[in-house]
């Protein structure tokens, strides 16, 4: 098996125990014992529990932008594909992956071995399919905007794993969008 197959196979692996489980404090040791295999292993693929989670965020990210691009082929307005997307986020199932993806920011802030392209891929691919989005909907959208909103969504999704409250940061999200089309409506 050539060795890419063989590193998807366990990140597919250790994403599902991941998502059936949760990471909790695992050590690389517990999450290969976990999924049957070694931590060597792991190690060798990912370089460390800190890459091996970058590329489970990455792998959950990529997700995330395929979702994003679904919920715009049937959203109806702009306002509609940012609810539909912040409820997805906001969901018990992927609230897990949304902790995981500051942990490993924090890994990567800090140059943590293994998540050295973390950081090169954190919001270029978001900006990608925004663009993309935007050019199907016949949107004129400006990066700084695009930006903003991402930058929004991250910093409500940490508050709502601070607080446990996902109604409040909702609100805010709701408030966002309001004042957004506002903005864009004046221009």
């Amino acid at each position: 098996m050539p060795v890419s197959d063989a590193r998807q196979r366990l990140l597919d692996l250790v994403a599902a125990y991941v998502a059936d489980h949760g990471l909790s404090q695992l050590s690389l040791r517990d999450l290969a014992a976990a999924v049957g295999t070694s931590h060597r292993m792991l190690n060798y693929h990912f370089g460390s529990r800190a890459g091996l989670l970058a590329a489970i965020v990455e792998g959950m990210e990529a997700q995330q932008r395929v979702a994003l691009d679904e919920i715009a082929r049937t959203a109806t307005a702009p306002s509609e594909l940012l609810t539909r997307q912040w409820a997805g986020l906001t969901q018990a199932s992927v609230l897990p992956f949304v902790r995981l993806f500051f942990e490993v920011a924090s890994h990567a802030f800090h140059g943590a071995a293994g998540t050295e392209a973390f950081l090169d891929g954190l919001t270029a691919p978001w900006l990608d399919v925004a663009r993309d989005i935007a050019t199907r909907l016949d949107l004129h959208v400006a990066d700084a905007e695009v930006l903003l909103g991402i930058a929004v969504v991250r910093g409500l999704l940490f508050e709502v794993l601070a607080t446990g409250d996902v109604v409040a940061p909702t609100a805010a999200f709701e408030r966002f969008i309001v004042m957004w089309e506002a903005t864009r409506s004046a221009a």
